[in-house]
C-alpha cells in the first residue's frame, strides 16, 4: 500500500486551520503530520516532520507566508519542500511573490474540498497547479512592474521554437493543447519543457509562467 501524502497545514485562523486539516485527514491517501499558525513554526516544523507538502497561509504574524515560503522551498535551499499557497484574493500581489519565491502553486481559501485536495495531492507528484485564467491576471498584473530590469527575449538563452513553447506555457495550455496547436506529439512537447525548464534553471511550469512575464514574453 503507497504511503499517504503527509502534509503540514499553516494558518492563523484556528477555524480555517481546524477546517483544513478535517478535510484532508478525511483522505485515506492524504495526512496532516502537523499544524501551526506562523511561518516561523511552519519552517521549524517542516524541518522536524519534512512533510511532502505544507499548506501555507499568506498573511500571518511572525513570518509571513512569503518568507516561509521562500526559507522552504527557494533558490538554494538544499531540501525544498512542495509549497501549496491558499489566500482569500485570487489578485493578491502577495501570492505573485510567493510563486517566484519557490511555490509550486496557490488557490483560493473559498475554493471547495475537492481543488484542494486534487491541489495537495496535484503539488505532491511534483506537478505545478495552475489556474491558467487567474494565473495570467495575477501575474501579468504585477509582473510589468518589474519587466524592465529583468531584460527582453533577446537575453533569453532558448531557440525560437521553445520560445514558442514558452509563450504557449506562460498562456495556461497543457501539454496536449501545446501539441495541437503546434502540430507536434505531446511526447515532443514534453521533450521541449524538460529543455526549457533545465536551460533556464526553473523548477516548474509556475516558475515558467513567471519567468515569461517577467521576461515580456506574454502580455
Amino acid at each position: 500500500m503507497t504511503a499517504p501524502v503527509r502534509v503540514l497545514v499553516c494558518d492563523d485562523q484556528v477555524l480555517i486551520r481546524t477546517g483544513l486539516t478535517t478535510i484532508i485527514d478525511a483522505q485515506p491517501d492524504l495526512e496532516v503530520v502537523g499544524e501551526c499558525g506562523d511561518g516561523r513554526a511552519a519552517v521549524d516544523l517542516a524541518g522536524r516532520l519534512r512533510p511532502d507538502v505544507v499548506v501555507m497561509d499568506v498573511r500571518m504574524p511572525v513570518l509571513d507566508g512569503i518568507e516561509a515560503t521562500r526559507l522552504l522551498a527557494g533558490a538554494g535551499v538544499p531540501r525544498p519542500v512542495k509549497v501549496l499557497v491558499v489566500t482569500t484574493f485570487n489578485l493578491d500581489e502577495y501570492v505573485y511573490e510567493a510563486l517566484r519565491a519557490g511555490a509550486s502553486g496557490f488557490l483560493l481559501k473559498d475554493a471547495p474540498a475537492p481543488r484542494l485536495l486534487h491541489g495537495i495531492r496535484t503539488v505532491a507528484t511534483g506537478a505545478a497547479l495552475l489556474d491558467p485564467e487567474v494565473t495570467r491576471q495575477l501575474v501579468g498584473r504585477y509582473a510589468a512592474r518589474i519587466r524592465p530590469a529583468e531584460g527582453g527575449p533577446k537575453d533569453i538563452p532558448l531557440t525560437p521554437r521553445e520560445l514558442e513553447v514558452l509563450r504557449l506555457i506562460a498562456d495556461g495550455l497543457s501539454n496536449s493543447e501545446i501539441a495541437a496547436a503546434l502540430v507536434i506529439s505531446p511526447e515532443t512537447v514534453k521533450t521541449f519543457v524538460s529543455r526549457i525548464l533545465g536551460k533556464l534553471a526553473l523548477r516548474d511550469r509556475v516558475q515558467a509562467v513567471v519567468y515569461a512575464y517577467r521576461h515580456g514574453l506574454v502580455t
